[in-house]
């Protein structure tokens, strides 16, 4: 068992971007913060997949280039190979939990050129 609150995390950048709440054995759990005019790099993950379930706000999410506009409620699922870019196009902060799975001790990361956005293209 194990409990821990996301007040004892700090961002990857001060008051935005990822912090992980839980690193492994078999999951990988956090929370994303993107403020207005704010993204996070287009990337894929080798071998494990990410699910994000949205809390607050609404995001532009390029999903192998193509764009999906999230907002609270929604949860999107990236299997591995497929290319997930954020950006906060909304005057309002987006906060979001992140799952990844399995976990993978090394960084499965990869990071790619941002999708060429086409604007009014959503599904």
């Amino acid at each position: 068992m194990k409990k821990v609150n996301e007040d004892e995390f700090e961002y990857r950048f001060g008051d935005n971007g990822p912090k992980y709440l839980t690193k492994g054995p078999n999951v990988d759990i956090g929370v994303v913060v993107l403020k207005p005019g704010q993204d996070f790099p287009n990337h894929y993950h080798t071998t494990c997949e990410e699910a994000f379930y949205i809390l607050e706000g609404s995001i532009d999410f390029y999903i192998n280039n193509v764009r999906h506009l999230a907002k609270p409620g929604d949860m999107i699922q990236c299997s591995p190979g497929d290319s997930h870019y954020l950006i906060n196009n909304s005057s309002e902060n987006f906060k979001a939990v992140f799952i990844k799975s399995p976990h993978i001790p090394e960084n499965d990361s990869i990071t790619i050129d941002k999708p060429i956005i086409n604007k009014g293209e959503t599904t």
